[in-house]
């Protein structure tokens, strides 16, 4: 594959991969309004997050195995399309229980994005050339977090928070058509898997009783819920707690995804000197010690909001170093069924942020309800690593050969 087809693939998967912070995010500066407009609770607004990642999760546990036994292409259109439609009808939601039902179709149509573009790069790429290509699109997501909020900030400035979705309708037709044009079929017809549900319940089952990785995928996920912690926790405590208007919350919460890229790119240099598998485990010691210090900072109020922004950020560079990582070898020991492990992995990351973003809600809105489900997600993925991954088994896990072909 020469340089210009991997920069033209990296544009076109990182526009679909980031397809789904957008959902997420770019909603984010509107939550007190839509607490307001509907006359409801933050728990209640929150839990139309919560929708969208549990959408996210099952949709992958869908997707996955079908675009195994289909391809890539045809379920991408088609969860894309499904996305257009339900954020058009959030335009129009009357109540938060509608917007939150729809927030999880949204979910459903956006985790084909997800789950086709790491199955696509898996087609392509293995071991160490996986996570390094995989560094590079979380550059593109990554970027996605900063522009969220920002644009949403920016489209509150001319409409309400409806207008948003209008926004994300627009985003998702537009994708459509980048992945009708740009992205080739990536999965040959000899390689695509038969047998149907049987087939796809058994394949689960043996990606199941791999213990490395599963507790792979559960220390991806748990990185992941501490990312999905602030974002579900962060605009109350900066904006409620902290006194931010909508606009200076865009830049703090940008500045935060500053980190998380900076880091997946520093990953790619690191990973010309380090095993993954080391990185994975430092990141992870790093991230511990600032969860824990973020914690502290949130309870005392010792140094204010910098020094609970500073924790914060540090938290996320680590998950920027973890992500990559953790399902670049994950998914090295299962290439022969990509688009299946892909949706594991994305439905273990995206059900346990699921989790997570409520969890803020229930122990209340201030700084230390979203410090201690930050912290929480990163003491509990370093313990997994130790315990069920376990270094030695880890340290034997070498990355197979890139493969480049396309097909």
């Amino acid at each position: 594959m020469s340089r210009g087809q991997r920069l033209r693939l990296v544009v076109v998967l990182g526009s679909l991969i980031a397809v789904g912070p957008l959902t997420i995010d770019m909603y984010l500066p509107a939550l007190p309004a839509i607490v307001a407009d509907f006359a409801t609770t933050s728990a209640a607004v929150q839990l139309t997050l919560t929708g969208t990642l549990a959408g996210l999760a099952v949709g992958q546990l869908l997707i996955g195995p079908l675009s195994d036994a289909v391809g890539r292409r045809r379920p991408l259109i088609a969860g894309l399309a499904l996305h257009v439609v339900a954020s058009s009808l959030c335009v129009v939601a009357p109540n938060v229980a509608v917007l939150g039902a729809l927030r999880v179709v949204q979910g459903l149509g956006v985790a084909a994005t997800a789950v086709v573009a790491m199955a696509v790069v898996r087609d392509l790429f293995s071991g160490a050339a996986f996570a390094t290509l995989l560094s590079r699109l979380l550059l593109v997501m990554g970027a996605a977090p900063i522009l969220a909020p920002t644009l949403g900030g920016g489209v509150l400035r001319w409409t309400d928070w409806r207008g948003v979705f209008v926004a994300l309708a627009a985003i998702g037709v537009l994708l459509v058509v980048v992945a009708s044009i740009g992205l080739p079929e990536t999965l040959a017809p000899e390689r695509r898997r038969r047998g149907g549900v049987v087939a796809t319940i058994s394949l689960y089952g043996s990606l199941l009783r791999d213990r490395v990785f599963v507790g792979l995928v559960l220390v991806a996920g748990l990185a992941m819920a501490a990312l999905f912690a602030y974002v579900a926790g962060s605009s109350f405590v900066l904006q409620q707690s902290y006194g931010l208007d909508e606009q200076q919350f865009a830049l703090a919460f940008g500045a935060g995804a500053i980190g998380l890229i900076g880091a997946t790119q520093y990953n790619v240099r690191l990973l010309r000197r380090y095993p993954p598998q080391r990185i994975l485990a430092a990141s992870l010691g790093v991230g511990t010690l600032a969860g824990l210090a973020l914690v502290a900072f949130a309870a005392t109020n010792v140094g204010g909001l910098p020094a609970l922004l500073v924790s914060l950020w540090v938290v996320l560079a680590a998950a920027g170093l973890a992500m990559p990582n953790a399902p670049a070898l994950a998914l090295s020991r299962h290439g022969e069924a990509a688009g299946t492990a892909s949706a594991l992995l994305g439905a273990v990351q995206f059900g346990v942020g699921a989790v997570a973003a409520p969890l803020v809600g229930v122990l209340g809105t201030g700084a230390v309800a979203m410090a201690l489900v930050v912290a929480g997600g990163m003491v509990a993925a370093l313990a997994v690593l130790l315990v069920v991954v376990r270094p030695s088994r880890l340290a034997g896990l070498e990355p197979a050969p890139a493969v480049v072909a396309v097909h």
